[in-house]
């Protein structure tokens, strides 16, 4: 269920980026609700508690927090000490070099270090399949390899 940006404390501005992020990780998976936090913080030029997070984006205290801690996986933002109050404050990480390394390392990595075990499994059940199974399995294997070989390159491209 998408939340609902709160009216009062968004300008129409902060709202339409907000609404470019949490689109955008649709794509890759992952809940508009982070979308949502790290748009607010690209876009905030003051960084941002747990509780202004959940006044502004009108989500609850749960999301915002397992939103955050995601984001913290992910290298997307910065914790930053505030003088004047003991909360923490977040900020976002806007070099793309650290978001895509992130997300590289946090989700991407770890599928296709999955994804080989799975299709070693495959190789072994596709051979009572037949010769069309076997083919299949061999091409999964191929785009498998070819992704972990690319994902450094690609890392880097993004990175420039």
């Amino acid at each position: 269920m998408a939340s609902e940006l709160s009216q009062n404390n968004i300008s129409d501005f902060e709202r339409g980026v907000v609404a470019i992020f949490a689109d955008g990780v649709r794509v890759i998976g992952l809940p508009r609700s982070v979308g949502e936090i790290y748009g607010i913080l690209f876009i905030k030029e003051e960084p941002l508690s747990l509780d202004d997070l959940v006044k502004l984006l009108g989500v609850s205290k749960g999301t915002a927090s397992q939103g955050l801690k995601m984001l913290r996986t992910l290298g997307a933002i910065k914790e930053v000490a505030h003088e004047e109050s003991r909360k923490t404050y977040y900020k976002a990480d806007v070099e793309l070099k650290s978001l895509v390394g992130g997300f590289i390392r946090e989700e991407i990595r770890p599928h296709l270090q999955s994804a080989e075990l799975k299709v070693k499994t495959l190789r072994e059940l596709a051979v009572h399949e037949g010769e069309f199974s076997v083919d299949r399995v061999e091409r999964l294997d191929q785009w498998r390899k070819r992704a972990t070989f690319l994902l450094p390159i690609l890392q880097k491209l993004l990175s420039s």
